[in-house]
């Protein structure tokens, strides 16, 4: 069965300061994301979708796309205003992308399967991609998912807070999640957010799922539901994810099969994370897990 990976490239990178989906941070000065599409062919991957902003498209296509191109069918998805459904007028002053559940829209015509949707600024671990790629084979409509959970302790930075999508679960499958905002990691070693501590082993997304194709009309129907509920002057609200999740969850309309992983998190949320980032794939490298160089392996 044939199987996308999408690949969330758009954000701002406001808390970066910079554009970090392009940051050269391997030995050879790859994109992060260039170790997700490596494992991703690995692992039975064959359609590629990078979701990006118009600014950077060809930029993408010149470093990383032409690498590709001819090996994997690789497609660019555009997420700007232009596909604002007609009956809402983006105000003029705002500046932020729609979220998370809009980008994947913004790729649908480039789906043509189940599909995986991760983010470009974070490192999964092939072991996630792999449990994922089999799971997809086996879900069933519009109401049926997966996502993998990582321990939120291999989540956290030490430069900064974080959000995640805090999980409860119950025989495997995902009974409620909360996006929360302001996870720290305290010099004592607790996680914290605001009056809350949380156990290291709190089960968390990381905005990696999967869907089929029938879900992205379920999608649509929410996001423009979304639109249509904006309160007016707000200029900097978000369809993500983890809501729509949370939401079709608590309205009986979804189940998402949860697969767990102990792999550990590394990623761009604050710039002090870029060297991190970069010694940690320079030891990936020196462990054998990836070649020195990507572009031919």
């Amino acid at each position: 069965m044939s199987a996308s990976f999408v690949i969330m490239a758009a954000g701002l990178g406001s808390r970066y300061g910079g554009i970090k989906q392009m940051e050269g941070v391997g030995p050879h000065h790859e994109i992060l994301l260039e170790y997700a599409v490596y494992d991703a062919l690995r692992v039975g991957y064959d359609r590629i979708v990078v979701i990006l902003r118009p600014d950077i498209v060809e930029d993408f296509r010149e470093r990383v796309g032409k690498k590709l191109e001819g090996r994997v069918p690789i497609y660019y998805a555009i997420q700007d205003y232009s596909s604002i459904p007609g009956f809402y007028s983006v105000p003029a002053e705002r500046v932020k992308p729609f979220g998370t559940i809009h980008a994947v829209l913004c790729a649908k015509e480039y789906i043509n399967g189940p599909f995986a949707v991760l983010n470009a600024d974070d490192y999964y671990g092939r072991d996630a991609f792999t449990e994922l790629r089999s799971t997809l084979e086996q879900l069933q409509g519009a109401g049926d998912g997966c996502m993998v959970a990582y321990k939120l302790k291999n989540t956290v930075s030490p430069h900064g807070s974080v959000t995640r999508g805090v999980c409860s679960t119950e025989n495997g499958q995902l009974t409620h999640i909360d996006e929360t905002g302001g996870i720290t990691l305290q010099s004592d070693g607790r996680i914290t957010a605001g009056e809350r501590e949380y156990p290291g082993e709190t089960p968390v997304s990381m905005n990696l799922w999967g869907f089929t194709r029938e879900a992205l009309d379920d999608m649509e129907d929410y996001f423009h539901s979304f639109l249509r509920n904006i309160k007016d002057g707000d200029i900097k609200a978000e369809c993500l994810l983890p809501v729509y999740v949370g939401d079709r969850l608590s309205e009986g309309k979804l189940g998402i099969r949860v697969l767990t992983t102990d792999g550990s998190w590394f990623g761009m949320t604050y710039h002090e994370d870029r060297a991190l980032t970069a010694r940690s794939l320079q030891a990936l490298v020196a462990q054998g897990v990836y070649p020195e160089e990507l572009v031919d392996a």
